[in-house]
């Protein structure tokens, strides 16, 4: 018989909306081609019954939710879990906003291993009864799963305030290596290459955008800083970002095109980082296959992923002197050595063969 593997917590497959639902498309892909029998569980709008079909040789089993927002996630969630405890197949739970409901999984002996994400209860956007249900969760997910998976030592070190170390086992996120890429998809938007610097976050405050943009918008640089991602003048915040740009920041929109995006990484003079939380960032790993050499946000997280080739910064001021030094001529030295130490760390730790190999040993031990 084949081992069988059922995801949960993610919207589906193929991916559409972000870094689990990706990296879900890999392991499933990977598995499949490993000789596993992969079960994804996807939310669909709409009302109805259960569908199931095959997609890439995963089996899909589409789930229709009515609501919209949080609250369609958490019915579907419920139903998922629901399901797939009618089943005694190995089950990977990816984040942990919904854990409470994994009791159905231990309470019908499925052996269920949960992702932990970041420390979402500790993020600022939230409201506080949404850090409670978030902070609830983390506990209900490390309590209940039969084994967790951090995406990165200090996720690890603070699971181990909840569980015994033995029972987490640490695996990063991993991104495509990106070796060529079509110029003329940057010409479109008039760019040069390594003439521009990248942001790829979304526009909120722990991810440092008004720093960066501050920073950059100082003083003239000859340079274009790029920005993707969504933002309304109505949000108070993104309207602060807006107004602090100097006419050589560009915001392009979110732009979901993969090749567009892989592109706009490759050429880039530098890549910056100014999250402030979480884990193993997909986007940072994306911009180190890419790459790019890296200007990030100086806490714990991002210098364990991005290593000692990048440079960190902690305020507007600090950012601002990080742009004189990479935008200048005798910095493009430095800035070519720091994009060679970018790929060489992503080569050892963030390649999609080598996380996926070790996702694959730690489910063998349970299926």
């Amino acid at each position: 018989m084949k081992k069988t593997l059922r995801i949960l917590g993610i919207r589906g497959v193929p991916a559409a909306h972000g870094g689990f639902e990706t990296f879900a498309e890999h392991l499933s892909r990977y598995l499949v081609a490993n000789g596993w029998r992969v079960v994804v569980y996807c939310q669909v709008d709409g009302v109805g019954g259960i569908v199931t079909d095959v997609w890439e040789g995963v089996e899909r089993v589409s789930i229709p939710v009515s609501q919209s927002g949080p609250r369609g996630t958490i019915v579907f969630d419920w139903h998922a879990t629901a399901h797939a405890a009618r089943h005694q197949d190995l089950c990977l739970t990816l984040g942990y906003n919904t854990a409470i409901f994994c009791a159905r999984l231990r309470l019908a002996g499925v052996r269920n291993l949960i992702n932990m994400d970041g420390v979402e209860w500790k993020r600022e956007k939230w409201s506080a009864p949404a850090k409670l249900w978030f902070w609830l969760n983390d506990w209900a997910g490390c309590l209940i799963g039969n084994h967790l998976v951090a995406d990165h030592p200090e996720i690890k070190r603070h699971l181990t305030t909840r569980v015994d170390a033995k029972k987490i086992t640490t695996v990063p996120y991993g991104a495509r290596d990106i070796l060529a890429a079509p110029v003329e998809l940057i010409h479109n938007f008039q760019l040069t290459p390594r003439e521009y610097f990248t942001v790829i976050a979304r526009p909120e405050p722990e991810n440092s955008l008004l720093e960066i943009v501050r920073g950059f918008s100082l003083r003239r640089r000859g340079k274009v800083l790029v920005v993707l991602g969504n933002y309304d003048p109505a949000n108070t915040y993104h309207r602060r970002v807006l107004d602090a740009a100097s006419p050589e920041v560009r915001f392009l929109g979110a732009i979901y095109d993969n090749e567009v995006v892989g592109s706009l990484r490759f050429y880039s003079r530098a890549y910056v980082h100014g999250h402030q939380v979480g884990g193993t960032n997909p986007s940072l790993v994306e911009a180190m296959g890419a790459g790019n050499a890296v200007i990030a946000h100086d806490n714990k997280y991002n210098r364990w992923v991005a290593g000692e080739s990048a440079l960190y910064f902690r305020d507007a001021d600090s950012i601002a002197r990080l742009f004189d030094e990479a935008s200048s001529l005798d910095g493009s030295q430095a800035v070519r050595a720091m994009a060679e130490g970018s790929k060489r760390r992503f080569a050892e730790n963030f390649t999609w063969d080598k996380v996926l190999r070790e996702y694959e040993e730690l489910l063998l031990q349970y299926a």
